[in-house]
C-alpha cells in the first residue's frame, strides 16, 4: 500500500516541509504561524509502510514505455499528417517540437513520477490545489481507452481474417455495384456515370446495413442483409438515424482484447514487465520484415519519394507547426498521465535521463520508417493500378490501416496471407503494449486514493466499463462518435491540461526545486536547455498551441447535440482542476483565506521519496535549499532569473 496523503490530512497546519517523522501541535485558531517540531530520524523499521510495487528489472521499464509510447499514432497518424503536411519539409518542425516539447515534458514527467513514487493524481501532493489536473487527465485518457480498445477489435478482426484461403476484401461480393476487385493489377475504366469506384477492400472496411458507404457514395445491393456477414463496420453516413447497433463479431474481438489486458494487468506490474519484452521488441521484427519487403515491391521508391520530399512553402503556416505539436502530443503519449505512472514504479536512483533520450529518440525513428513502409505500400499501389498522383491513393487515419493497406496487400502475388497477418498482429501488439500503460494510469490513479480497494477488483472494473463503453464504437455510427471524442475529450482536453501541467510543475513547485530533486535523485546537475524549456519555451509553446486550437475550432460535422456534448465532456474534465481547488482550501481549517491559498500551493509534508529514511535525507537537503533561497531579495525580474537558473 503506497502513502496516502489527502489534501485534508492536515486541515489546520499550512507547514510543509518534507520530512521523515514530524509532530504538530494542535490548532490554536489564530493568525500567527503555527510551529512544527521535525524529528528528522528515521522512524523505526517496524514502523515503516509497505513500498511501492517496483517493476522487476530496469529493462523491464524502458520495454514499457517503449510499447506505451510506440503505437497507432506511429504506423497511420505520422505518415499521413507528414505527407498532408509538407513531406520531408514536415520532419523538420516535428523534430523541433519533438527538442523543445516533446522530450523535455516527458523527461519532466519521469523525473516526478520517479522522485514521488506517485501516480498521475497524487503527484499533485506537491500542490493539492492542482490535483484536479491529474483527475482530469484521468477522465481524458479513459476516453482514449475506450475507443482505443474498440480500434484494437477490428485489427483483431481483420488479424483473423487474414488466415483465410483467400482474403475476404480481395474480391467484390457479387452485388456490389461500381466495386473494382482490390486483387486486380492495372489502371481502371470507369462507366459513363462512375466518378469514383470502390475498391473491394473499401467497401470490406465501411459499408453499411443502410446501403451506403461512410462518404454517402451510392452503392445499391439486391440483398443488404448478405453485406452484415461480409463487412466489418457497416458505417453510416450521418447520425442522422442514430447509432445503431453493434456488430457482435466486434463485439468478440473487443471481448478478446479486454481479456488479453485484463490478464497481463491483474498481477500488476511485475507481470505487465514481463510481457514488455514481447510487446516492445517483436513489433520491430515485423517491422523490418515489412520494411524489406516494401522496399523491394514495384514503385515502392516512388512513394517512400514523395513521403519525404519537402514542401518547404508549407513551413511558413501556422497549420503545420500545430500538426507537429498534436502529433508529438499523439506519439510521445505525454500529459496522459501514463509516463508518471510508469515511472511511479522505478527504483529510486534508476537513470531516467538516459532513458528518456532513448525512447524519445526511438520513437521518432519508429515513426519515420513505419512511414517508408506505409509509402511504399502506396507507391506500389500506384504502381500497379497505373495512377500517376500518389495523392490520390492516399487516406488518413484508420482508412490507412484498413483500406489503404489491406487494399495493396491483396495485390501481392507472394504469400498476401502471410504479410496481412504480419501487418495485423503488428498492430494488434502495438495496441495492447499502449493500453496496458493508459490502463495501468487509470488503475493506480483509483489504487492511489482507495488503497483499502484490491488490485484485481479495480482491474476488473475498468475493463467492464471500457469493455460496456466501447460497444458504442462498432455501431454503424461508432466511427463518427470517435472522431468526436477523440476531438473534445482527447485532444482539446489533453492539450488545456498540458499548459496548467506545465504551469505547476515549472512555477508553483519551481523549475528550481525540480533541479534540487535530480541532483538529490541522480546526483546531476539539470542543464540550461532543460530550465529553459521547462520554465519558458514550452509552456508558451503548447499555450499558444492552445489558443490557436480555440480561435480556428470548428464544430464536427454531426448533429449540434452530439458537439454539445462534446463540449460537456471537454468541461467536466478541465473544471475538476477548480472543484479541486476549492475543495483543498476548504479543508484548511483555522487559516485565512490567503494563507489556506498559500498553504494548498506548498507540496504537502510527506512530498518526496517514499521511502523514510531517504525523505529524511530529503527534508535536510532541501531545508538547506530553503534558506539559501529565503536569503535572496532583489526584483521581480530577478526573483524569475533565481527561481529558474539558481
Amino acid at each position: 500500500m503506497e502513502n496516502r496523503s489527502y489534501v485534508g490530512d492536515e486541515a489546520w497546519n499550512a507547514d510543509t516541509l518534507p520530512a521523515g517523522t514530524y509532530h504538530q501541535h494542535p490548532p490554536t485558531h489564530t493568525h500567527a504561524q503555527h510551529h512544527t517540531t521535525l524529528d528528522l530520524k528515521a522512524p523505526p523499521a517496524d514502523d515503516k509502510p509497505p513500498l511501492r510495487e517496483k517493476w522487476g528489472r530496469n529493462i523491464e521499464f524502458l520495454l514499457s514505455c517503449v510499447a506505451l509510447s510506440v503505437g497507432f499514432g506511429n504506423v497511420w497518424r505520422f505518415p499521413y499528417t507528414a505527407f498532408k503536411n509538407g513531406g520531408g519539409a514536415f520532419v523538420i518542425p516535428y523534430l523541433v517540437v519533438l527538442f523543445i516539447i516533446g522530450r523535455p515534458i516527458y523527461y519532466l514527467e519521469m523525473v516526478l513520477g520517479q522522485f514521488s513514487n506517485r501516480g498521475c493524481v497524487k503527484v499533485y501532493d506537491l500542490a493539492p490545489a492542482m490535483r484536479g489536473i491529474g483527475v482530469g487527465q484521468t477522465v481524458a485518457i479513459f476516453t482514449v481507452i475506450t475507443y482505443y480498445a474498440s480500434v484494437l477489435a477490428v485489427t483483431l478482426r481483420y488479424m483473423v481474417a487474414s488466415f483465410s484461403p483467400e482474403l475476404p476484401w480481395s474480391t467484390c461480393d457479387p452485388d456490389w455495384v461500381d466495386c473494382v476487385d482490390s486483387s486486380r493489377l492495372g489502371s481502371v475504366t470507369l462507366g459513363a456515370n462512375v466518378t469514383q469506384p470502390r475498391t473491394s477492400a473499401d467497401l470490406y472496411f465501411r459499408f453499411s446495413s443502410r446501403g451506403k458507404t461512410i462518404t454517402g457514395t451510392a452503392c445499391s445491393c439486391k440483398n443488404c442483409n448478405q453485406f452484415h456477414s461480409k463487412t466489418v463496420m457497416h458505417s453510416a453516413d450521418s447520425l442522422d438515424d442514430g447509432l445503431g447497433f453493434p456488430d457482435w463479431r466486434l463485439a468478440l474481438c473487443l471481448i478478446v482484447s479486454w481479456i488479453c489486458i485484463v490478464s497481463i494487468l491483474i498481477k500488476g506490474i511485475k507481470s505487465s514487465g514481463k510481457v514488455s519484452y514481447f510487446l516492445a521488441i517483436f513489433p520491430y521484427i515485423i517491422i523490418a520484415v515489412l520494411l524489406v519487403r516494401s522496399l523491394t515491391l514495384e514503385g515502392a521508391w516512388t512513394g517512400i519519394k514523395y513521403f519525404f520530399e519537402p514542401q518547404w512553402d508549407k513551413l511558413l503556416t501556422i497549420e503545420v507547426w500545430y500538426e507537429a505539436v498534436t502529433q508529438c502530443f499523439f506519439s510521445l503519449t505525454i500529459c496522459f498521465g501514463g509516463l508518471i505512472v510508469y515511472s511511479s514504479f522505478n527504483d529510486f536512483s534508476n537513470n531516467i535521463y538516459r532513458h528518456a533520450l532513448i525512447i524519445t529518440s526511438l520513437d521518432t525513428v519508429t515513426s519515420l520508417v513505419a512511414g517508408c513502409v506505409v509509402f511504399g505500400v502506396i507507391g506500389h499501389l500506384a504502381h500497379v493500378t497505373g495512377q500517376p498522383d500518389i495523392s490520390k491513393v492516399v487516406q488518413s487515419g484508420p482508412a490507412l490501416t484498413f483500406i489503404t493497406y489491406p487494399d495493396t496487400i491483396a495485390k501481392f502475388s507472394f504469400l498476401p496471407q502471410f504479410f496481412s497477418v504480419l501487418f495485423f498482429f503488428m498492430l494488434f501488439l502495438l495496441g495492447i503494449g499502449t493500453l496496458i500503460g493508459i490502463v495501468t494510469s487509470v488503475i493506480t490513479a483509483i489504487h492511489d486514493q482507495r488503497p483499502d480497494i484490491a488490485r484485481w477488483k479495480i482491474v476488473i472494473g475498468v475493463g467492464l466499463a471500457g469493455f460496456c463503453i466501447g460497444l458504442i464504437y462498432i455501431t454503424p455510427g461508432g466511427l463518427i462518435i470517435l472522431e468526436l471524442l477523440d476531438y473534445y475529450g482527447a485532444t482539446l482536453v489533453t492539450i488545456t491540461l498540458a499548459v496548467f501541467e506545465l504551469f505547476t510543475f515549472a512555477w508553483i513547485y519551481g523549475v528550481n526545486r525540480v533541479c534540487k530533486d535530480i541532483e538529490f535523485m541522480l546526483g546531476i546537475k539539470t542543464g540550461l536547455f532543460w530550465r529553459v524549456c521547462w520554465g519558458i519555451v514550452t509552456p508558451i509553446t503548447v499555450l499558444s498551441i492552445l489558443l490557436v486550437s480555440l480561435v480556428q475550432y470548428k464544430p464536427q460535422n454531426v448533429p449540434f447535440g452530439y458537439n454539445a456534448l462534446g463540449w460537456c465532456l471537454y468541461a467536466f474534465a478541465v473544471l475538476q482542476l477548480p472543484c479541486w481547488a476549492v475543495y483543498a482550501m476548504l479543508q484548511k481549517q483555522g487559516l485565512v483565506w490567503w494563507d489556506r491559498c498559500k498553504a494548498v500551493l506548498r507540496p504537502m509534508a510527506d512530498w518526496g521519496p517514499e521511502d523514510p529514511a531517504k525523505r529524511s535525507e530529503y527534508g535536510i537537503f532541501i531545508d538547506v535549499y530553503k534558506r539559501q533561497f529565503a536569503e535572496r531579495t532583489g526584483t521581480l525580474v530577478e526573483k524569475v532569473r533565481q527561481k529558474l537558473f539558481k
